[in-house]
């Protein structure tokens, strides 16, 4: 803002006199014009190596769509507490988008899988994958968000940048991290289906995937009943053996 006001003031002088920036405040408005490239490359390089990693163009297309996400949260949280759009927002910020990354590829690599086996469809995978990953997911952004925490509670000299930093990273995680559990498979499935051709009936892959969670359940209580009785005869069969 001191320096949006400095160089409104600049305007107005008469002619002969100018201004430069120099230090900080000469790379951050050099760095505020190239923000924009910056995000849009590190987007593209994130694509291009899921792209190369599953060998598709449709998968990794389920992971970037969770961007927007991150990015919603960081600026949301940022101008709710009053803070500005400076450089060390920008850093946060590109972290969000690689955290936001990292949370879609656990679910995503895992129906991948799961579907690559043939046991399921798209949205059995997707269920199944968001049902085992949900622990690893809130593990790693609550681990992540308790520890940027002291940058934006922080005080002392340095303590805006801090702010600014710890306060995008943390909004941006919240959101990337409740909202995408809910919107990853949805993009999933969308994906699959809409540009692999992979279609399924919604109604039929959930019928399938409560009637495989309700055997394996069953198959469970089989087991644990099987091991109680046989702990049950090898226990008759010790006074038996000291009677004979």
């Amino acid at each position: 803002q001191a320096m949006t006001a400095m160089e409104k003031i600049a305007a107005k002088l008469p002619d002969g006199i100018g201004y430069e920036w120099t230090g900080l405040s000469f790379q951050e408005r050099q760095s505020g014009s190239q923000a924009p490239i910056l995000y849009a490359i590190s987007i593209l390089v994130v694509f291009l190596c899921l792209a190369a990693l599953y060998e598709s163009w449709s998968i990794p297309f389920a992971v970037i769509m969770v961007v927007p996400l991150g990015v919603l949260g960081a600026l949301l949280a940022v101008t709710l507490r009053g803070l500005e759009n400076d450089v060390f927002f920008q850093v946060g910020l590109l972290t969000t988008v690689g955290l936001s990354a990292k949370n879609a590829i656990l679910i995503v690599e895992f129906a991948r899988d799961l579907q690559a086996e043939g046991k399921m469809g798209p949205i059995e995978a997707a269920l199944e994958a968001s049902r085992l990953r949900l622990r690893p997911i809130l593990m790693t952004s609550m681990a992540f968000i308790l520890g940027v925490t002291p940058l934006a509670i922080s005080n002392g000299a340095g303590s805006a940048s801090q702010h600014a930093i710890g306060t995008g990273v943390i909004g941006g995680m919240i959101t990337a991290t409740f909202l995408a559990i809910f919107m990853i498979p949805m993009f999933f499935v969308v994906l699959r289906a809409r540009v692999a051709g992979e279609k399924e009936d919604p109604d039929v892959a959930l019928q399938h995937y409560e009637a495989h969670h309700a055997h394996d359940h069953d198959a469970e209580n089989s087991d644990n009943g099987g091991s109680g009785g046989s702990n049950g005869e090898s226990g008759d069969s010790g006074p038996g053996k000291e009677g004979h």
